[in-house]
């Protein structure tokens, strides 16, 4: 594999988080390359022989040019395995996250689940009861679930961690979503920058993805946003200490 054919990085993660917005962004960047779909998925394929996987398919998304390759699949962050897999393939991988106040971004994957009809079941069972749905969760990943994961995917501190158990801290960018929503321009200067790429001037917010306006049977009540307040409080003081990223943007905000 040469070092033409690498990736240079990934936006691998929040779910929910912007993901869809900043990867419309860098594929307008003459000097980057991204896949024609986000979310290639490939480094959370239970299909890949990992023993000796075959990288040929995952380049096969790329046209041959010198452009900065890279693309975004939220998941790898979460998918067990996933960054193992990122850093043998690339040991010098750079790695773009952007989070959101992890409720927010509970309630917001809740809503993409239901409205596509892979949920059907009431957002406040969900968070409770409906967490039993992750043991064994995936048989290829148990005590993980690609659906159900809507309080999972919030506990960053502890995806944050085993992230930088694999990479350099100076190979990981953390980013707050809302900075990325109300300084679009500011935001991306930092990704160009650190992707080693030409800034490219002011550029207009935008929305990708919002949520679908249907009839959602359940409403984001007060004592949810207590319940997850407490899962999250904990995890959230070691994301804030590794990360830099100041929590109370999001937790003052909180029950």
């Amino acid at each position: 594999m040469s070092g033409t054919e690498r990736l240079g990085f990934l936006v691998a993660g929040v779910q929910k988080g912007g993901t869809s917005a900043l990867f419309d962004y860098l594929r307008e960047h003459p000097g980057i390359q991204m896949p024609g779909i986000k979310e290639a998925h490939f480094f959370d394929d239970e299909g890949v022989d990992w023993r000796s996987p075959d990288y040929g398919r995952y380049h096969a998304l790329f046209e041959e040019d010198r452009r900065l390759r890279g693309e975004a699949t939220p998941i790898y962050l979460y998918w067990p395995a996933s960054l193992e897999r990122i850093a043998r393939y690339n040991p010098a991988m750079r790695i773009v996250l952007l989070f959101r106040d992890p409720i927010l971004r509970a309630w917001s994957h809740w809503k993409m689940e239901y409205a596509k009809g892979k949920e059907t079941r009431p957002f406040a069972w969900c968070i409770r009861d409906g967490r039993a749905r992750l043991s064994p969760g995936d048989p290829a990943a148990p005590g993980h679930h690609r659906v159900f994961s809507y309080v999972e995917r919030g506990l960053y501190g502890q995806q944050v961690a085993r992230l930088l158990d694999l990479f350099p801290r100076e190979q990981c960018l953390f980013l707050r979503s809302e900075q990325l929503a109300a300084d679009p321009t500011h935001c991306l200067d930092r990704v160009f920058d650190f992707l080693g790429v030409a800034r490219q001037g002011d550029q207009p917010a935008r929305i990708v993805h919002p949520a679908r306006e249907i009839a959602y049977p359940s409403r984001l009540e007060p004592e949810d946003r207590e319940l997850l307040a407490g899962t999250y409080r904990s995890d959230l003081s070691r994301f804030e200490h590794l990360t830099g990223i100041e929590a109370s943007f999001w937790t003052r905000n909180w029950p």
